[in-house]
């Protein structure tokens, strides 16, 4: 037999000459060392037990690493027995090859040629052009090599030949490969074109994992029976039978879909978004794998991720991120436009006083009073949704603010809506704007009030309660810490259908006729509570209306610590003097609201220094050093803002007032002005009537 030869074979003479050569020397240089290492123990002698210790371990030492040598000397590579009877059934030079370049096993034609040695040639050209042969036959390619051995280049050809292994061929020397034996030719196909049968069954991973997995069959997949598949199928998709179509589990639209993006080579490696057909509202990633052909046809391996949770939380990180670019958007605006608003409004007040009463244009001047008065409004409004509205913030008490508020939602709710109140006990005390309070409950009863009517009347219902941390939590507010003061209205009117409702608090998106709303009510009940440290939830079923919840924290007063008392504006006289004396610096970069506020306030006998830039108004405040009775600046301006301009220039004011007036709310900046003293605010859009008051009142409290 061949292959005993062959096995035979491997130690050769030369394997033992090169132990001669090379593994000799290395056996030297081994027992050097241990002799060196000895030399101190023999030098001390061996009377110490150190001494005699290290002997003896040294002697150990050396007689392991000589059998260790000589065992790998001797190891014969370890030979393939078809690979041998291949070789051995050859009749030009051919040997089986390792990745390293061992021979495994060679013919008698390769040993006369090559010689008896154990391992390719590689010296010189040889080795490079071995090592691209090698590489590509890794790759399952055939490919060229040049062999150099005694002398002479011998042309070989390198083939894959079964797992990690190769044949090498050398050539004729017509420079042509040698044709194989027909027999030689069925065992090298078998051993490097070898297919492995198509899967019968789901592998332990997938039949294991959490997500959705089957075998199916069929030329399309999603027209493919189910063979096979996993319990967590049927937990994803509710389906997974065997015998079932596999598109059966998916929404038809959607496996429409996938079917184009599958035709379109979008799926090779990449997940398909599908629906599932037992519920289109959840999605799953679709992973599709062809895995062989079989006689009934193509088997597939699908996965169904179900990532609706997933999905969900995008959704919801979007809008956030949307509803807060929108409100940066909406506070810019208001900004402007309240810069716009103070202008026409102080045109206004300069128009009025040469058209009185009785002028034929006092009327048209009305009605553009009036119309700015409702632009003022929608400015608040987007300064509420943005969380940049100015807030004074007081302690309330939840009974009393809802019952006094009782009276003026009865006067805006029609004869054919009710309105039902439910006090809770123990209400707690709250700390927010009244105003503000006020404006988002009033917006809420409105929707209520407008969705009942338009269904042949209803109720309507306010609900004020404490409640616990988990009854929040319960009620639809997640992150409760703490009791929480509710506000609820409710109404028993259609309610919201379901793919209306996560818009709703978005500005300007209404389900009112055009004309009749514009879409910043719910906005700004959201910028309201969010302003005040709140939540605001809905609960809505079709056909059972709808239920807002407002959630606040409860305010705990610190016991010693009296609540500071809310600063009440006296009433103003019918008629008031507005006119006074003083210079003032005012810092404006809008020229149409610096120009006209100066002017009237010259008109009501004031001296007034104008500046369009924090820059050149910080010159002015150097030159007047001293003589400035009060600043009036804008909070953001181009180059150097208002609180900047204060910092620098209170060495030249002293102890002169400043009053800031700004579209933006006091608390954007008002921690910027720490430190400071005499400083007041007044927010955008103002009048003159208002500014001189405010003029008047600093002064004097100054003098």
């Amino acid at each position: 037999m061949a292959e005993p030869r062959n096995r035979k074979a491997a130690p050769s003479p030369a394997k033992r000459g090169r132990f001669d050569t090379l593994t000799a020397l290395a056996v030297v240089f081994f027992l050097l060392a241990v002799v060196f290492a000895a030399a101190p123990a023999v030098n001390a002698g061996p009377a110490t037990l150190a001494g005699l210790m290290l002997l003896i371990g040294l002697f150990g030492v050396a007689c392991l690493g000589l059998l260790a040598l000589r065992g790998a000397s001797d190891a014969p590579g370890e030979p393939e027995p078809a690979g041998a009877e291949l070789v051995a059934a050859l009749s030009e030079p051919a040997a089986i090859a390792a990745p390293d370049g061992r021979v495994h096993a060679a013919n008698a034609a390769w040993k006369a040629a090559i010689g008896l040695t154990g391992r390719l040639p590689k010296s010189g050209a040889s080795g490079a052009s071995l090592f691209s042969a090698l590489t590509a036959a890794r790759r399952g390619e055939t490919s060229r090599a040049s062999l150099k051995a005694g002398g002479t280049e011998h042309e070989a050809v390198v083939s894959p030949f079964g797992a990690r292994r190769f044949l090498v061929r050398l050539t004729g020397p017509a420079g042509g490969a040698l044709a194989l034996p027909p027999a030689a030719m069925e065992v090298l196909s078998a051993f490097s074109s070898a297919v492995p049968p198509p899967p019968k069954v789901l592998d332990a991973f997938a039949a294991a994992s959490p997500f959705g997995a089957a075998l199916l069959e069929g030329h399309d997949p999603f027209e493919a029976r189910i063979i096979e598949a996993n319990p967590a199928l049927k937990a994803v998709a509710a389906g997974g039978a065997v015998g079932q179509a596999f598109g059966d589990l998916i929404e038809p639209s959607s496996r429409a879909d996938a079917a184009l993006k599958l035709a379109a080579g979008q799926g090779a490696g990449a997940p398909v978004e599908v629906r599932l057909a037992h519920d289109p509202a959840r999605i799953a990633h679709l992973y599709l794998s062809r895995s062989a052909m079989s006689e009934e046809g193509t088997r597939w391996v699908a996965y169904l991720v179900d990532v609706s949770e997933q999905k969900q939380i995008e959704l919801q990180l979007a809008q956030s991120q949307k509803m807060q670019a929108i409100g940066q958007l909406a506070g810019g605006v208001a900004h402007d436009f309240n810069n716009l608003l103070t202008a026409i409004f102080m045109q206004l007040d300069v128009l009025a006083t040469r058209h009185p009463v009785g002028d034929p244009s006092y009327e048209g001047l009305n009605e553009i009073k009036q119309t700015s008065t409702r632009a003022a409004d929608l400015v608040r409004k987007l300064l509420a949704f943005s969380r940049k509205q100015t807030v004074q913030r007081e302690i309330l008490d939840l009974g009393e603010l809802i019952s006094e508020f009782e009276v003026l939602l009865r006067r805006v709710l029609y004869e054919d809506v009710k309105l039902s109140t439910d006090y809770g006990r123990n209400l707690p005390l709250v700390r927010a704007d009244r105003g503000q309070l006020e404006t988002a409950v009033m917006n809420l009863a409105v929707n209520a009030r407008d969705s009942v009517r338009a269904h042949g009347g209803g109720s309507v219902k306010i609900r004020t309660a404490r409640v616990t941390q988990a009854q929040a939590q319960t009620l639809g507010y997640p992150s409760a810490l703490g009791d929480q003061a509710l506000i609820e209205v409710s109404d028993d009117g259609p309610g919201i259908p379901a793919h209306v409702i996560d818009k709703i608090f978005d500005p300007f998106f209404t389900t009112k006729p055009v004309g009749e709303g514009t879409g910043l009510g719910l906005a700004t009940v959201y910028g309201i509570v969010k302003q005040s440290d709140g939540w605001i939830t809905v609960d809505s079923k079709p056909g059972e209306g709808a239920a807002f919840r407002i959630f606040l924290p409860v305010h705990v007063p610190v016991p010693g610590v009296a609540a500071a008392p809310v600063p009440v504006a006296p009433k103003r006289p019918a008629a008031r003097d507005l006119s006074g004396a003083g210079r003032i610096l005012f810092v404006e970069d809008e020229d149409a609201v610096r120009g006209v506020a100066a002017k009237l306030l010259r008109a009501r006998g004031y001296e007034v220094i104008e500046a369009a830039s924090g820059e050149e108004a910080l010159e002015l405040c150097e030159l007047h050093a001293g003589a400035i009775d009060l600043m009036i600046s804008d909070v953001v301006m181009p180059g150097m803002q208002g609180p900047d301009l204060l910092k620098q220039a209170r060495g030249y004011l002293g102890s002169a007032p400043v009053m800031f007036i700004s579209g933006y709310a006091e608390s954007e900046f008002s921690d910027l002005l720490e430190g400071e003293v005499n400083v007041s605010f007044l927010p955008k859009p103002i009048d003159i009537k208002t500014l001189a008051e405010r003029v008047k009142q600093e002064l004097q409290k100054a003098a």
